[in-house]
Protein backbone atom coordinates (compact mmCIF):
# COMPACT_ATOMS: atom_id res chain seq x y z
CA UNK A 1 0.00 0.00 0.00
CA UNK A 2 1.62 3.63 -1.01
CA UNK A 3 1.98 6.16 0.92
CA UNK A 4 -0.68 8.18 -0.84
CA UNK A 5 -3.11 5.54 -0.04
CA UNK A 6 -2.43 5.29 3.96
CA UNK A 7 -2.92 8.84 4.40
CA UNK A 8 -6.17 9.10 2.52
CA UNK A 9 -7.39 6.17 4.34
CA UNK A 10 -5.77 7.56 7.63
CA UNK A 11 -8.01 10.75 6.64
CA UNK A 12 -11.19 8.56 6.01
CA UNK A 13 -10.51 7.55 9.89
CA UNK A 14 -10.32 10.57 11.43
CA UNK A 15 -13.09 12.02 9.19
CA UNK A 16 -15.14 8.99 10.03
CA UNK A 17 -15.04 9.52 13.89
CA UNK A 18 -16.04 12.70 13.38
CA UNK A 19 -18.97 12.18 11.71
CA UNK A 20 -20.22 9.30 14.46
CA UNK A 21 -18.96 11.89 16.73
CA UNK A 22 -20.86 15.04 15.54
CA UNK A 23 -23.28 14.11 13.18
CA UNK A 24 -27.12 14.89 13.48
CA UNK A 25 -29.04 11.72 14.34
CA UNK A 26 -32.33 13.29 12.92
CA UNK A 27 -33.90 11.83 9.68
CA UNK A 28 -33.06 14.53 7.06
CA UNK A 29 -35.32 17.95 7.08
CA UNK A 30 -36.48 17.35 11.04
CA UNK A 31 -35.04 18.95 13.65
CA UNK A 32 -32.90 21.03 11.08
CA UNK A 33 -34.26 23.82 12.22
CA UNK A 34 -35.25 27.09 10.32
CA UNK A 35 -32.02 27.63 8.64
CA UNK A 36 -29.41 25.55 6.51
CA UNK A 37 -25.86 26.50 5.45
CA UNK A 38 -23.60 24.72 3.09
CA UNK A 39 -20.22 25.17 2.44
CA UNK A 40 -17.25 24.77 -0.28
CA UNK A 41 -13.62 25.91 -1.01
CA UNK A 42 -13.58 27.52 -4.77
CA UNK A 43 -10.17 25.58 -6.09
CA UNK A 44 -10.81 21.98 -4.28
CA UNK A 45 -6.86 22.92 -3.62
CA UNK A 46 -4.67 25.44 -2.69
CA UNK A 47 -1.09 24.78 -3.96
CA UNK A 48 1.81 27.03 -1.88
CA UNK A 49 4.99 27.25 -0.82
CA UNK A 50 6.04 26.56 1.99
CA UNK A 51 9.35 28.78 2.43
CA UNK A 52 9.57 31.39 0.60
CA UNK A 53 13.10 33.16 1.53
CA UNK A 54 14.97 31.98 -2.12
CA UNK A 55 11.46 31.81 -4.60
CA UNK A 56 7.27 31.85 -4.23
CA UNK A 57 5.23 30.48 -6.71
CA UNK A 58 2.03 30.54 -4.27
CA UNK A 59 1.14 32.17 -1.03
CA UNK A 60 -1.31 31.36 1.19
CA UNK A 61 -4.68 32.24 0.19
CA UNK A 62 -7.65 30.07 0.59
CA UNK A 63 -10.74 31.15 -0.11
CA UNK A 64 -14.13 29.60 1.57
CA UNK A 65 -17.82 30.33 0.13
CA UNK A 66 -21.05 29.72 2.08
CA UNK A 67 -24.54 29.68 1.15
CA UNK A 68 -27.34 30.11 3.52
CA UNK A 69 -30.97 29.29 2.83
CA UNK A 70 -34.26 29.68 5.23
CA UNK A 71 -36.73 26.64 5.06
CA UNK A 72 -39.64 28.77 4.55
CA UNK A 73 -42.58 27.22 2.88
CA UNK A 74 -42.27 25.49 -0.46
CA UNK A 75 -40.08 27.93 -1.50
CA UNK A 76 -36.77 28.07 0.51
CA UNK A 77 -34.99 31.61 0.31
CA UNK A 78 -31.19 32.41 0.01
CA UNK A 79 -30.54 34.76 2.91
CA UNK A 80 -27.89 37.83 1.71
CA UNK A 81 -28.42 39.60 5.15
CA UNK A 82 -29.48 39.79 8.92
CA UNK A 83 -27.34 37.20 9.43
CA UNK A 84 -23.92 36.80 10.65
CA UNK A 85 -21.12 33.69 8.80
CA UNK A 86 -18.31 33.32 10.75
CA UNK A 87 -15.67 30.34 10.12
CA UNK A 88 -12.89 29.02 12.00
CA UNK A 89 -10.64 26.12 11.41
CA UNK A 90 -10.87 23.88 14.76
CA UNK A 91 -6.94 22.39 15.18
CA UNK A 92 -5.45 25.11 12.64
CA UNK A 93 -5.60 28.30 14.54
CA UNK A 94 -2.29 29.39 13.75
CA UNK A 95 0.19 30.07 10.35
CA UNK A 96 2.94 31.52 11.41
CA UNK A 97 5.19 29.18 13.46
CA UNK A 98 4.91 26.65 10.05
CA UNK A 99 5.80 28.74 7.61
CA UNK A 100 8.41 31.98 7.18
CA UNK A 101 6.12 33.50 4.90
CA UNK A 102 5.43 36.80 7.42
CA UNK A 103 9.57 37.11 6.53
CA UNK A 104 9.16 37.54 3.59
CA UNK A 105 6.13 39.65 3.21
CA UNK A 106 7.36 42.86 2.26
CA UNK A 107 9.73 41.63 -0.34
CA UNK A 108 7.25 39.87 -2.17
CA UNK A 109 4.07 41.55 -1.79
CA UNK A 110 5.14 45.41 -0.31
CA UNK A 111 2.98 44.82 2.91
CA UNK A 112 3.72 44.19 6.38
CA UNK A 113 1.24 42.09 7.34
CA UNK A 114 0.34 40.78 11.22
CA UNK A 115 0.76 37.48 12.00
CA UNK A 116 -1.54 34.73 10.74
CA UNK A 117 -3.17 37.47 8.67
CA UNK A 118 -3.59 36.90 5.13
CA UNK A 119 -3.00 39.02 2.17
CA UNK A 120 -6.63 40.51 1.64
CA UNK A 121 -6.42 41.28 5.88
CA UNK A 122 -8.20 37.54 6.60
CA UNK A 123 -6.99 35.57 9.62
CA UNK A 124 -7.62 31.92 10.50
CA UNK A 125 -10.96 32.96 12.16
CA UNK A 126 -13.15 35.71 11.59
CA UNK A 127 -16.56 36.81 9.79
CA UNK A 128 -17.45 36.00 5.91
CA UNK A 129 -19.22 38.71 3.92
CA UNK A 130 -21.54 38.83 1.28
CA UNK A 131 -20.75 38.65 -2.77
CA UNK A 132 -23.94 39.91 -3.81
CA UNK A 133 -23.85 36.97 -5.70
CA UNK A 134 -25.85 34.77 -3.82
CA UNK A 135 -23.52 33.54 -1.05
CA UNK A 136 -21.26 34.37 1.69
CA UNK A 137 -16.88 34.16 1.42
CA UNK A 138 -13.61 34.75 3.06
CA UNK A 139 -10.29 35.35 0.94
CA UNK A 140 -6.85 35.33 1.51
CA UNK A 141 -7.13 32.35 4.47
CA UNK A 142 -3.41 31.76 5.14
CA UNK A 143 -3.97 28.39 6.39
CA UNK A 144 -1.16 25.71 5.92
CA UNK A 145 -1.28 22.02 5.69
CA UNK A 146 0.43 21.44 9.16
CA UNK A 147 -2.04 21.08 12.14
CA UNK A 148 -1.04 22.84 15.54
CA UNK A 149 -0.40 19.36 16.39
CA UNK A 150 2.07 19.34 13.72
CA UNK A 151 0.31 16.51 12.11
CA UNK A 152 0.32 16.87 7.88
CA UNK A 153 -3.50 17.32 6.75
CA UNK A 154 -3.80 19.05 3.42
CA UNK A 155 -7.63 18.86 3.90
CA UNK A 156 -8.59 20.67 7.19
CA UNK A 157 -12.18 21.02 7.97
CA UNK A 158 -13.64 24.62 8.89
CA UNK A 159 -16.28 25.55 10.98
CA UNK A 160 -19.17 27.44 9.47
CA UNK A 161 -21.59 29.25 11.68
CA UNK A 162 -24.65 30.77 11.24
CA UNK A 163 -26.10 33.48 13.61
CA UNK A 164 -28.95 35.37 13.62
CA UNK A 165 -29.38 38.14 16.63
CA UNK A 166 -26.19 36.63 18.67
CA UNK A 167 -27.88 33.01 18.43
CA UNK A 168 -26.74 30.47 16.74
CA UNK A 169 -29.23 28.64 13.95
CA UNK A 170 -27.49 26.46 11.36
CA UNK A 171 -23.62 25.29 11.24
CA UNK A 172 -22.09 23.02 8.78
CA UNK A 173 -18.16 21.74 8.12
CA UNK A 174 -15.94 21.95 4.80
CA UNK A 175 -12.86 21.50 3.77
CA UNK A 176 -10.21 24.05 2.79
CA UNK A 177 -7.75 22.08 1.25
CA UNK A 178 -4.23 23.24 0.94
CA UNK A 179 -0.81 21.78 0.07
CA UNK A 180 2.97 23.02 0.01
CA UNK A 181 4.23 19.04 -1.51
CA UNK A 182 4.88 20.70 -4.71
CA UNK A 183 7.69 17.96 -5.41
CA UNK A 184 10.58 19.69 -7.56
CA UNK A 185 13.06 17.61 -5.66
CA UNK A 186 12.13 14.86 -7.76
CA UNK A 187 13.84 16.15 -10.70
CA UNK A 188 15.86 19.14 -9.85
CA UNK A 189 18.65 17.73 -8.07
CA UNK A 190 22.68 18.75 -7.53
CA UNK A 191 24.71 17.62 -5.17
CA UNK A 192 26.05 20.92 -4.37
CA UNK A 193 22.65 23.23 -4.78
CA UNK A 194 19.75 23.35 -2.96
CA UNK A 195 16.50 22.81 -4.66
CA UNK A 196 15.68 25.91 -5.24
CA UNK A 197 18.89 27.35 -6.20
CA UNK A 198 18.69 24.96 -9.04
CA UNK A 199 15.98 26.15 -10.77
CA UNK A 200 16.72 29.66 -10.30
CA UNK A 201 20.29 28.97 -11.50
CA UNK A 202 18.76 26.79 -14.77
CA UNK A 203 16.61 29.52 -14.95
CA UNK A 204 19.68 32.04 -15.19
CA UNK A 205 21.46 30.10 -17.72
CA UNK A 206 18.54 29.35 -19.72
CA UNK A 207 16.80 32.77 -19.85
CA UNK A 208 19.80 35.02 -19.30
CA UNK A 209 18.35 36.38 -15.84
CA UNK A 210 19.85 36.86 -12.54
CA UNK A 211 17.48 35.42 -10.32
CA UNK A 212 20.06 33.79 -7.96
CA UNK A 213 20.71 37.42 -7.05
CA UNK A 214 17.28 38.35 -7.01
CA UNK A 215 15.86 36.79 -3.76
CA UNK A 216 13.37 36.23 -3.25
CA UNK A 217 11.92 35.42 -6.16
CA UNK A 218 8.29 36.00 -7.38
CA UNK A 219 7.18 34.05 -10.35
CA UNK A 220 4.56 36.22 -11.17
CA UNK A 221 6.98 39.17 -11.62
CA UNK A 222 7.25 38.18 -15.52
CA UNK A 223 4.99 35.50 -15.74
CA UNK A 224 1.25 36.25 -15.85
CA UNK A 225 -0.62 34.58 -13.14
CA UNK A 226 -4.51 35.04 -13.15
CA UNK A 227 -4.86 34.51 -9.47
CA UNK A 228 -2.41 36.90 -8.63
CA UNK A 229 -3.63 39.26 -10.63
CA UNK A 230 -0.31 39.86 -13.12
CA UNK A 231 -0.05 39.20 -16.70
CA UNK A 232 3.28 38.72 -18.03
CA UNK A 233 3.85 36.64 -21.15
CA UNK A 234 4.41 34.12 -21.00
CA UNK A 235 2.19 33.04 -18.22
CA UNK A 236 3.34 30.87 -15.76
CA UNK A 237 1.25 27.98 -16.73
CA UNK A 238 2.52 28.06 -20.29
CA UNK A 239 5.93 28.72 -19.24
CA UNK A 240 5.97 25.42 -16.58
CA UNK A 241 4.15 23.00 -18.81
CA UNK A 242 5.32 24.28 -22.20
CA UNK A 243 9.34 23.65 -20.55
CA UNK A 244 8.60 20.58 -18.88
CA UNK A 245 6.61 18.51 -21.24
CA UNK A 246 9.91 17.12 -23.02
CA UNK A 247 11.36 16.48 -19.70
CA UNK A 248 9.18 14.45 -17.47
CA UNK A 249 10.98 11.07 -17.41
CA UNK A 250 12.86 11.58 -14.09
CA UNK A 251 8.79 11.17 -13.11
CA UNK A 252 7.38 8.78 -16.20
CA UNK A 253 6.93 5.98 -13.45
CA UNK A 254 4.73 7.55 -11.35
CA UNK A 255 0.88 6.49 -11.66
CA UNK A 256 -0.26 9.89 -12.55
CA UNK A 257 2.87 12.00 -13.61
CA UNK A 258 0.92 15.55 -12.87
CA UNK A 259 1.22 15.06 -9.59
CA UNK A 260 4.84 15.65 -9.70
CA UNK A 261 3.56 18.88 -9.31
CA UNK A 262 0.12 19.60 -9.13
CA UNK A 263 0.37 19.09 -5.62
CA UNK A 264 2.17 15.70 -4.92
CA UNK A 265 1.84 12.14 -4.58
CA UNK A 266 0.77 12.28 -0.80
CA UNK A 267 -1.95 14.80 -1.03
CA UNK A 268 -3.54 13.78 -4.15
CA UNK A 269 -6.16 16.52 -4.98
CA UNK A 270 -7.64 14.65 -7.71
CA UNK A 271 -10.50 12.86 -4.99
CA UNK A 272 -13.93 12.64 -6.39
CA UNK A 273 -16.05 10.68 -8.18
CA UNK A 274 -14.61 10.99 -11.46
CA UNK A 275 -11.17 9.33 -9.75
CA UNK A 276 -13.35 6.84 -8.63
CA UNK A 277 -14.49 5.74 -12.06
CA UNK A 278 -11.06 5.82 -13.34
CA UNK A 279 -11.29 9.41 -14.82
CA UNK A 280 -7.57 10.85 -14.19
CA UNK A 281 -6.17 14.43 -14.73
CA UNK A 282 -5.31 14.11 -18.84
CA UNK A 283 -8.75 12.76 -19.61
CA UNK A 284 -10.05 16.34 -18.67
CA UNK A 285 -6.87 18.85 -18.86
CA UNK A 286 -5.47 17.37 -21.51
CA UNK A 287 -1.74 16.26 -21.57
CA UNK A 288 1.37 19.25 -21.06
CA UNK A 289 1.84 19.91 -24.58
CA UNK A 290 -2.22 20.75 -24.74
CA UNK A 291 -2.27 22.75 -21.12
CA UNK A 292 1.08 25.11 -22.87
CA UNK A 293 -0.76 26.10 -25.67
CA UNK A 294 -0.43 29.52 -25.61
CA UNK A 295 -4.39 30.11 -27.34
CA UNK A 296 -5.22 28.21 -23.53
CA UNK A 297 -6.18 30.63 -21.14
CA UNK A 298 -4.96 29.48 -17.97
CA UNK A 299 -7.34 29.69 -14.99
CA UNK A 300 -10.01 30.66 -17.27
CA UNK A 301 -10.45 27.91 -19.99
CA UNK A 302 -11.36 24.94 -18.02
CA UNK A 303 -13.02 21.53 -18.72
CA UNK A 304 -17.09 21.91 -18.28
CA UNK A 305 -19.55 19.28 -16.94
CA UNK A 306 -21.50 19.46 -20.51
CA UNK A 307 -18.10 18.33 -22.23
CA UNK A 308 -18.95 14.52 -21.03
CA UNK A 309 -22.41 15.20 -19.12
CA UNK A 310 -25.74 14.99 -21.51
CA UNK A 311 -29.04 14.65 -19.36
CA UNK A 312 -32.52 15.29 -20.82
CA UNK A 313 -33.75 18.66 -19.49
CA UNK A 314 -30.46 19.33 -17.88
CA UNK A 315 -28.48 22.47 -17.96
CA UNK A 316 -25.31 22.64 -16.60
CA UNK A 317 -22.54 25.46 -16.74
CA UNK A 318 -23.98 28.15 -18.61
CA UNK A 319 -21.61 29.69 -21.45
CA UNK A 320 -18.83 31.45 -20.11
CA UNK A 321 -18.63 30.92 -16.44
CA UNK A 322 -16.88 27.83 -14.88
CA UNK A 323 -18.41 25.04 -12.36
CA UNK A 324 -17.10 27.07 -9.47
CA UNK A 325 -18.76 29.86 -10.17
CA UNK A 326 -22.08 28.35 -11.66
CA UNK A 327 -25.02 28.31 -10.34
CA UNK A 328 -28.54 26.05 -10.87
CA UNK A 329 -31.41 25.58 -9.09
CA UNK A 330 -32.57 28.82 -7.80
CA UNK A 331 -29.61 30.60 -7.36
CA UNK A 332 -27.78 27.24 -5.59
CA UNK A 333 -23.42 27.45 -6.42
CA UNK A 334 -23.17 24.09 -8.45
CA UNK A 335 -20.55 23.40 -5.84
CA UNK A 336 -22.75 23.92 -2.86
CA UNK A 337 -24.51 20.91 -3.51
CA UNK A 338 -21.92 18.73 -5.96
CA UNK A 339 -18.35 19.68 -3.96
CA UNK A 340 -15.39 21.56 -5.37
CA UNK A 341 -13.70 21.03 -7.80
CA UNK A 342 -11.67 17.78 -7.92
CA UNK A 343 -13.69 17.28 -4.65
CA UNK A 344 -16.97 16.22 -6.72
CA UNK A 345 -18.86 14.23 -4.02
CA UNK A 346 -18.61 11.24 -3.34
CA UNK A 347 -15.10 11.91 -2.50
CA UNK A 348 -12.21 9.13 -1.48
CA UNK A 349 -11.29 11.53 1.05
CA UNK A 350 -13.72 11.28 3.73
CA UNK A 351 -13.02 14.90 4.93
CA UNK A 352 -14.83 16.38 1.68
CA UNK A 353 -18.36 14.29 2.60
CA UNK A 354 -18.64 15.19 6.22
CA UNK A 355 -21.26 17.91 5.29
CA UNK A 356 -23.55 15.43 3.29
CA UNK A 357 -23.57 13.70 5.90
CA UNK A 358 -24.66 16.07 8.49
CA UNK A 359 -27.38 17.50 6.51
CA UNK A 360 -28.51 14.25 5.01
CA UNK A 361 -27.26 11.20 6.26
CA UNK A 362 -25.47 9.55 3.52
CA UNK A 363 -22.32 10.78 1.08
CA UNK A 364 -22.84 12.00 -2.33
CA UNK A 365 -24.45 14.64 -3.81
CA UNK A 366 -26.70 16.75 -1.11
CA UNK A 367 -29.66 15.44 -3.36
CA UNK A 368 -31.87 15.41 -0.26
CA UNK A 369 -34.79 17.68 -0.87
CA UNK A 370 -36.20 18.33 2.74
CA UNK A 371 -32.38 19.77 3.43
CA UNK A 372 -33.74 22.41 2.22
CA UNK A 373 -37.70 22.35 1.76
CA UNK A 374 -39.89 21.87 4.72
CA UNK A 375 -41.66 19.03 2.50
CA UNK A 376 -40.57 17.19 -1.14
CA UNK A 377 -41.67 19.72 -3.83
CA UNK A 378 -42.95 18.16 -7.01
CA UNK A 379 -40.39 18.14 -9.71
CA UNK A 380 -36.77 18.96 -9.57
CA UNK A 381 -34.80 21.14 -12.06
CA UNK A 382 -31.42 21.24 -13.05
CA UNK A 383 -30.55 24.22 -14.77
CA UNK A 384 -28.52 26.44 -15.21
CA UNK A 385 -29.49 29.95 -12.98
CA UNK A 386 -28.06 33.77 -12.86
CA UNK A 387 -29.67 33.75 -9.05
CA UNK A 388 -31.04 37.32 -9.22
CA UNK A 389 -30.37 37.37 -5.73
CA UNK A 390 -31.14 41.02 -3.48
CA UNK A 391 -27.91 42.96 -2.31
CA UNK A 392 -26.78 42.94 -6.17
CA UNK A 393 -24.92 46.44 -5.50
CA UNK A 394 -22.76 44.57 -2.91
CA UNK A 395 -18.94 43.97 -5.20
CA UNK A 396 -18.29 39.95 -5.76
CA UNK A 397 -14.66 40.03 -4.47
CA UNK A 398 -14.08 36.84 -6.49
CA UNK A 399 -13.99 39.11 -9.31
CA UNK A 400 -11.12 41.18 -7.95
CA UNK A 401 -7.05 40.35 -8.39
CA UNK A 402 -5.13 39.37 -5.47
CA UNK A 403 -3.49 42.92 -5.76
CA UNK A 404 -6.47 44.64 -5.81
CA UNK A 405 -7.64 42.67 -2.46
CA UNK A 406 -4.32 43.71 -1.36
CA UNK A 407 -4.64 47.51 -2.20
CA UNK A 408 -8.02 46.98 -0.68
CA UNK A 409 -6.85 45.48 2.61
CA UNK A 410 -4.03 47.77 3.00
CA UNK A 411 -6.21 50.75 2.62
CA UNK A 412 -8.96 49.63 5.09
Amino acid sequence: MGIQHIFKYTTFLFAGLFILSGCPTDPPGEGKGEYVVLGYNDLGMHCMNQDFGDMMILPPFNTLHAQVIRRNGHEPDIIASGITVEYTIPGNTTSVDKTDFWDYDVALFGVDLPDNVGLTGNGLSGTMTYTGNGDWNVTGIPVTPIMDDQTLNPYPLAEITVKKDGVQVAQTHAVVPVSWEISCNLCHTSPDKSVNDDILSKHDEMHDTDLMNSKPVACMNCHGQEPLGTHGDPSLSHAMHGSHATRMGPVAALQETCYACHPGQVTQCQRDIHYSEGIGCTDCHGDMAAVANPARRPWLDEPRCDDCHDREEFEFEPQGVLYRNAKGHQGIHCAACHGSPHAITPTVTAADNVQAVEWQGHVGVIDTCTVCHESVPGGFEHHSDDGEIEDEDDEDDDKKSLLERILTASVN
